[in-house]
């Protein structure tokens, strides 16, 4: 990279922290003012910083739009699927990928076990909110307000003994999953099949998918499939590293 665009690039994260004036960015560059001058000249024309009335600059509009186009052009099953594809080629089972959209968890992306006994989801199928693990880890990155909102109107149907069986006992879950940082499954929706869940995180920390591994205990016991959860972590960590940008996109690690 070429010195002028590493010191122009490097005024950005100083006004992040900030309005500063052509003083203070030149210190932080270590060059003489005019150089930063010409350099916040450069960055103002392009709309990335902005001179405000008391001459200290502060990021530009421009750079905000720039960065909410690039978020809403992301496709989490685009970056996922290669992670999801090599951990289900590793361990056999049904891996599902899931996102929050307007009041319902869908599964996104889906790749299919390897054993002769499948699971009837499929991509676009809703989720059972109250017992999916997908659904705890998106619905207890809510805020506390809308948590408690949310868990006040649903239905908690009991399909199973195992089944949350209320609000209150719903939003307990959604606390213990909101500080673990790891959802489970196990015979909530069906006695016969278990799951263990991992969110994936935007640049901001916030839960934008989560993604889950799910086998009937016919193939793996419970406490089988949660030895798995270290595995599951770790995948979901490294789509949320590339979805974020901050590691260059590689071959999904298993």
């Amino acid at each position: 990279m070429s010195q002028t665009v590493d010191r122009a690039l490097s005024i950005l994260p100083l006004l992040a922290q900030g309005p500063a004036d052509l003083g203070q960015v030149a210190e932080r560059l270590g060059v003489h003012k005019s150089t930063a001058l010409r350099l916040l000249r450069t960055l103002h024309e392009h709309g990335l910083v902005y001179r405000q009335q008391d001459q200290r600059y502060r990021l530009g509009a421009r750079l905000f739009a720039l960065a909410q186009e690039a978020v809403e052009n992301l496709d989490i099953r685009e970056i996922a699927h290669p992670h999801l594809a090599a951990l289900n080629e590793r361990i056999g089972h049904t891996v599902h990928l899931a996102v929050h959209e307007e009041g319902e968890v869908l599964y996104i992306d889906k790749v299919e076990s390897r054993y002769p006994v499948r699971m009837y989801s499929r991509i676009g199928k809703p989720v059972a909110l109250t017992v999916a693990a997908v659904a705890k880890l998106l619905l207890a990155d809510l805020p506390e307000p809308e948590r408690r909102a949310l868990a006040a109107k649903l239905d908690y149907p009991l399909y199973t003994p195992r089944s949350t069986p209320n609000a209150a006992a719903f939003l307990k879950e959604l606390a213990i999953v909101r500080e673990q940082g790891w959802a489970t499954d196990l015979g909530g929706h069906e006695e016969s099949i278990n799951c263990v869940a991992a969110p994936i995180r935007g640049a901001d920390g916030r839960v934008v998918a989560a993604m889950s591994v799910s086998a009937p205990n016919v193939v793996v016991t419970a406490e089988e499939l949660l030895t798995l959860l270290p595995l599951v972590r770790r995948t979901a960590d490294d789509i949320s590293r590339e979805y974020s940008g901050t590691t260059p996109p590689k071959e999904a690690s298993a």
